[in-house]
């Protein structure tokens, strides 16, 4: 008798944790990022909290990743300059000048005050088509 109860109570305890793994894989924001990304979408993946962490988006595919960078406006202190690139450089054909002033605008969606800054072989492409 003993036994059967505390096999229904390890029981009920596995599928606890079962149901509480599932749920939190269901709702991972990294797991929304991948699903964007496989998907061609956007979404953008950040902490705004914690300016020492990067923020990650994704657009067309392609994975980008931001480092942001304290400074001073005004009297307090916000993000102002942030630097952007991809290491899937050879999944940026096809991707237009547009898409990328699109990336620009999200960004300054969260952080208004903030320079963006683009690296190789995207930065090239956005000084050519000025």
């Amino acid at each position: 008798m003993l036994s059967v109860i505390l096999f229904r109570i390890l029981l009920l305890i596995a599928v606890s944790i079962l149901m509480f793994s599932v749920i939190k894989y269901a709702v991972d924001p990294r797991r929304k990022l991948e699903i964007a990304r496989n998907k061609g979408g956007f979404y953008f993946l950040d902490d705004s909290n914690n300016v020492r962490k990067n923020f990650f988006l994704t657009y067309g595919h392609v994975m980008f990743e931001g480092e942001k960078y304290l400074g001073t406006i005004n009297d307090s202190f916000e993000v102002t300059s942030i630097t952007v690139w991809t290491e899937e450089k050879d999944k940026l054909k096809g991707l237009r000048k547009t898409d990328f002033l699109f990336i620009e605008k999200e960004i300054s969606i969260r952080y208004p005050h903030a320079k963006i800054e683009w690296n190789s072989p995207i930065k090239e492409l956005l000084k050519k088509m000025n």
